[in-house]
């Protein structure tokens, strides 16, 4: 027979023994859980992968905020360098995409099917959605463009 644990002095009565041997069954237990919780392989990957992909979702939201931050500044720093005559170029340039972009809409609805014509009109809302983002972009390589322009003159 075993000897008694000697952090635990040795019951004097069978009402203390019983104790003593459902306190030790219950620790036995939670040993044996914790035991198995841990050769549970698949579990414990499943939790590591759960845990990575939302490391990497919070990752990934911030940077596209950094992004998004750094877009804008790099915008409102080209808004600002750009000299006004290029500036009321680029508008009246604007203007005139716009002016051929609505004739050529219209020849469009005229005469595209009507299947194209349901998935153009989506395509449009999207890229009207996401407005800022097309004009950030379109600004940044305008501003480039220029820059590189003018140094290939220098």
């Amino acid at each position: 027979m075993t000897q008694p644990p000697h952090d635990e002095p040795t019951a004097s009565s069978p009402d203390q023994l019983r104790e003593q041997v459902e306190r030790t069954r219950h620790q036995l237990g939670e040993t044996v859980e914790e035991l198995a919780a841990k050769t549970d392989v698949k579990a414990r990957a499943q939790e590591k992968a759960t845990a990575l992909k939302e490391q990497a979702g919070a990752k990934a939201a911030e940077l596209t905020g950094q992004v998004k931050v750094k877009a804008a500044e790099a915008a409102h720093l080209v808004q600002d360098k750009l000299p006004d005559p290029v500036k009321d170029k680029a508008t009246a340039a604007a203007e005139q995409v716009k002016v051929k972009a609505e004739q050529a809409g219209q020849v469009w609805q005229d005469k595209a099917p009507e299947p194209i014509r349901t998935k153009a009109q989506q395509g449009a809302q999207a890229a009207r959605d996401n407005r800022t983002a097309l004009i950030v972009a379109g600004s940044v390589a305008v501003a480039a463009w220029l820059l590189l322009r003018r140094r290939g003159r220098s």
